[in-house]
């Protein structure tokens, strides 16, 4: 019988923690194939957040450093400039990137440091209860916006894609949707341009993936994937924001 699909080498055994239907498990598999196809393996480094993917580093079969909330980055910069052979990479939500992890975001974006990130974006902070994140929607309600996020009391959510794209360190800014088979296979190809670039040495890239909560959006997994692809995309736009390559 002709193998169609195997559990790539860069996952380990460990069952994931993860909630039914969330879109954790598909970001880490995408990132697992890709580090596997690109030959790298046993020359990785991940750097695990805080957030609902704290225990990443149970799942990816690579040297893991766990980093305090919000400084991936700055961990991932100290990581390749020590081990500058080694491929790199943080891993990220909304909550731990594009809150208290902003200034090391943007920061390593504008050095170039040459590290690949994986962004979260499921709109709100999971693993902590359901608050609202600066992500979340207009509208869209959460533990601490029980009406709604509303810009007189919250503000717009923050696109990072855009705002990061503006830097002129960034080699590769894109985003994507973890919503549907298309968007996954575009997501994956994305992510491995991301990888491509810093093994040819170009710098900074990163990847934000549109994910789903079901379970602190009060939905149906089949609903949250919906919310993802209809609503979550309209705020946030789906597309390469920067590719030096193309310049």
């Amino acid at each position: 019988m002709a193998v169609v699909f195997e559990k790539t080498n860069m996952l380990t055994e460990t069952p994931f923690h993860y909630c039914p239907g969330c879109t954790h498990g598909i970001a880490h598999r995408l990132v697992a194939e890709c580090l596997q196809e690109l030959g790298v393996e046993g020359n990785v480094i991940g750097i695990a957040p805080v957030g609902c993917a704290v225990f990443a580093y149970n799942y990816f079969n690579c040297d893991m450093q766990q980093a305090a909330h919000g400084r991936a980055p700055a961990v991932a910069t100290g990581a390749k400039r020590t081990n500058p052979d080694k491929v790199v990479f943080a891993y990220q939500g909304d909550g731990d990137l594009a809150s208290i992890g902003t200034a090391e975001i943007i920061h390593a974006a504008a050095r170039g440091e040459n590290i690949t990130v994986i962004f979260i974006n499921n709109a709100i902070y999971g693993m902590t209860g359901g608050q609202m994140a600066p992500t979340t929607l207009l509208g869209q309600k959460s533990t601490t916006s029980q009406a709604g996020r509303s810009v007189a009391l919250n503000g717009n959510p923050i696109k990072v894609c855009e705002m990061l794209a503006t830097l002129d360190g960034p080699s590769y800014i894109a985003r994507c949707a973890l919503s549907d088979t298309a968007n996954v296979n575009k997501a994956k190809k994305a992510i491995k341009k991301a990888f491509e670039n810093q093994i040819a040495g170009k710098g900074f890239a990163m990847v934000e993936l549109l994910s789903s909560c079901p379970t602190n959006w009060g939905m149906t997994p089949t609903q949250a994937v919906d919310f993802v692809k209809e609503e979550m995309t309209k705020v946030f736009p789906l597309g390469v924001y920067k590719d030096i390559d193309k310049e």
